[in-house]
């Protein structure tokens, strides 16, 4: 639990020698790096330079149970402020302290209990609240532009995860509208994960969409190998899985939700209080295709697809 010198600490941060020193704690997927940059970069631009007024100490995660000891240990560290990347980094933030500002990235901050609501979150904690659900339609018309003749889309999905009823929801709906079907594969662990690959090959699917989870995140590598053996079109959530080779991602800009981050930790170490700063809705969403996968596979992406992708990748 947070100290009175940690709590005396933030509330001084406001009339404080600019170049005092100031330690922020990031509890983060292991396998997403991209909004770190981001973060990084904007508190370089803000002024904050680590070795010299900052510190940053990060606890990489792959698991509820290793963000929960992330969680407690930066605690113990004293932070002056949390930054939780994800839903359930924030939760396990959340569980920790009640006194240390948390800044999270969350897809529905209100509807998972991290906020009481956007414009007063209240509590401790604030920050950026992303799409997530309202992007699964899109991701299923995307995948319909590069192979119209799609009709069964597996959607692999955590039961565990607070989105996953609304994600379910959504491929559904959307899924009936484009005279599609969803086949549900579901995965709340490792053991489950490598079951749930292993349905994928005997499937009858000829497509893929995955949930934003970072269960899934942390093995993009072996999500991404099962869909190639497959041969299915697929579509991922955020650009951080084309480093495992994927033919798309749609979602929001995993570096832009650092940099929103970034200017919410430095108004709370300026004096303000969490609780009382609006959660911001990210604005910022990308379209990233990789025409060696589409190449590999035989698909010729749409020209017009092509000049709307904020990245091609060839």
């Amino acid at each position: 639990m947070a100290t009175a010198f940690a709590v005396s600490l933030l509330s001084g941060l406001g009339n404080a020698d600019p170049q005092a020193l100031v330690r922020i704690g990031m509890l983060v997927p292991a396998a997403i790096i991209s909004p770190e940059e981001g973060l990084r970069q904007a508190l370089s631009e803000l002024g904050y330079a680590e070795g010299k007024n900052l510190t940053i100490e990060r606890r990489p995660a792959d698991s509820n149970e290793a963000l929960q000891r992330g969680a407690a240990d930066l605690v113990r560290s004293r932070v002056d402020v949390i930054v939780a990347f994800g839903t359930p980094a924030a939760r396990a933030a959340l569980s920790a302290t009640s006194t240390i500002p948390v800044v999270f990235i969350s897809g529905d901050p209100v509807g998972t209990g991290l906020a009481a609501s956007l414009a007063r979150p209240g509590a401790n904690a604030t920050g950026v609240s992303t799409l997530s659900n309202e992007l699964v339609p899109k991701r299923l018309e995307l995948l319909r532009q590069v192979a119209p003749r799609i009709r069964n889309v597996v959607l692999l999905g955590n039961p565990s995860s607070t989105l996953h009823a609304g994600v379910l929801r959504e491929a559904r709906r959307a899924a009936q509208a484009l005279q599609m079907q969803i086949i549900t594969l579901d995965a709340r662990n490792a053991g489950e994960l490598n079951a749930a690959l292993r349905d994928l090959r005997r499937s009858t699917a000829d497509a893929f969409i995955v949930s934003s989870d970072v269960l899934f995140l942390s093995n993009k590598a072996k999500i991404a190998e099962a869909v190639a053996k497959a041969k299915l079109p697929a579509i991922f959530p955020v650009r951080d899985y084309h480093d495992a080779g994927v033919l798309m991602s749609y979602g929001a800009s995993t570096e832009e939700m650092g940099r929103q981050a970034a200017t919410y930790v430095d108004r709370i170490l300026k004096g303000a209080k969490p609780g009382d700063l609006p959660v911001e809705q990210l604005s910022k969403y990308e379209l990233v295709i990789d025409l060696r996968v589409a190449r590999a596979m035989g698909l010729e992406v749409p020209q017009e697809l092509l000049l709307r992708a904020d990245e091609v990748i060839r």
